[in-house]
């Protein structure tokens, strides 16, 4: 019921947001239509249903964008010079590196993460190891790499889902 509930409210959120207006016909067919969606898939929104619902962990969650976006313009520069370099400096490779978090939505945004920042895609994820191809390895051993990518996501997920 919880997840349904925060469903429900996530969507008529939307609507109103979308909309911008509060007339009552906006709102009935706004309610409606999040009603209907919520009823036919109850756990779509299983990524806001495991997050811890603390205070600190809504701030970092915040927090977490902020950083998100960071490393992506950092990747995407990073990657941009390795582009343009005329000796195309890569070191392709698949490393493997292990996450603390319990959580399964955890995990998969972590993987989801590592996968949109440019140079890192996330190959597969079983359990706490992840498989990710690397554009330039560093160094292939798993704590290293683990510290490189991971560490900075899984810092916020942390607090965030556990």
């Amino acid at each position: 019921m919880r997840s349904f509930a925060l469903l429900f409210l996530t969507l008529f959120l939307f609507w109103v947001l979308l909309n911008g207006s509060l007339a009552p016909d906006v709102l009935v067919v706004g309610a409606a239509a999040a009603l209907i969606i919520a009823a036919l898939f109850p756990k779509a929104l299983s990524a806001l249903t495991d997050l811890r619902p603390t205070p600190r962990a809504l701030l970092t969650a915040v927090a977490y964008v902020f950083y998100f976006l960071k490393e992506l313009i950092k990747s995407n520069l990073a990657v941009a010079a390795i582009v343009l370099s005329p000796n195309l400096p890569v070191n392709p490779g698949i490393v493997k590196v292990r996450t603390k978090l319990k959580s399964q939505m955890g995990r998969m945004l972590l993987a989801n993460s590592i996968t949109l920042t440019p140079g890192t895609l996330t190959v597969e994820l079983a359990g706490e190891w992840l498989y990710i191809h690397w554009v330039t390895v560093d160094a292939p051993d798993i704590d290293h790499a683990t510290a490189s990518i991971v560490a900075g996501f899984e810092r916020y997920l942390e607090v965030m889902y556990g």
